[in-house]
């Protein structure tokens, strides 16, 4: 068994496990987007990140990929991480402002509008579709192609792959596909009108190392203590 600290509670957790597993386990919220049980972890959207360590040596890790180390301490919702997830929000909605998904995500977090230029892509690259066709549905029909600014998705050579059993299990999971009407002005791009969210009270150099993680918030009650 490891011993770590998670926003300031003492845990006990099997040796192997990975930080976002403890934070679900323990009720902690985080938001991911390329994360889904049954899948390995791939850490590509950057939305799980949390804060380790102290001091000026703390630092943001993806909590699907990293390994839970004796005595580490871990804050899920610091307001380093909370700013750090709404810039990957923003640059997200840039990718694709038409993501219900990404709405949805952008409405939890009080991210009300985004500042980069919109591309209107059809992919995040996010790997749910490369990883659902190989290890659930053992295809292996599409993957990854090329590095940088020209990776994208799709089958070898763009030839129809005869791997494929047109099964929608890629589609079922890609969160581009899961669209939803917007305008297309830079301020308007965020509906939110189906989420009805409130973000965290982070705004306040009170509550700068808060774990906002209740629902619902109680900063208010601490903060008339």
């Amino acid at each position: 068994m490891v011993n770590l600290t998670i926003n300031g509670l003492a845990v006990q957790v099997e040796k192997g496990s990975r930080l976002l597993e403890v934070a679900q386990f323990y009720g902690l919220p985080i938001p991911t987007l390329c994360h889904m049980d049954g899948l390995s972890p791939y850490g590509a959207c950057r939305l799980c990140v949390v804060e380790i360590g102290e001091g000026p040596r703390s630092k943001l890790v993806t909590s699907c990929t990293y390994p839970v180390e004796e005595g580490l301490r871990v804050r899920t919702a610091s307001t380093r991480v909370v700013r750090a997830r709404r810039m990957v929000i923003e640059l997200l909605l840039a990718t694709c402002p038409q993501s219900k998904t990404i709405q949805d995500l952008a409405s939890a977090h009080g991210v009300r509008q985004q500042r980069f230029r919109q591309e209107h892509d059809d992919c995040i690259l996010c790997g749910l579709c490369v990883r659902m066709c190989e290890e659930q549905m053992m295809a292996r029909a599409i993957g990854f192609r090329g590095r940088g600014e020209r990776r994208s998705i799709g089958t070898p050579f763009d030839v129809k792959s005869e791997l494929c059993r047109t099964c929608g299990g890629c589609q079922l999971v890609c969160p581009a596909c899961q669209l939803r009407c917007t305008f297309v002005e830079k301020d308007a791009a965020i509906c939110g009108g189906c989420a009805n969210l409130q973000p965290p009270c982070l705004d306040k150099p009170k509550f700068d190392n808060m774990m906002c993680y209740m629902k619902p918030c109680v900063a208010c009650e601490i903060e008339k203590d």
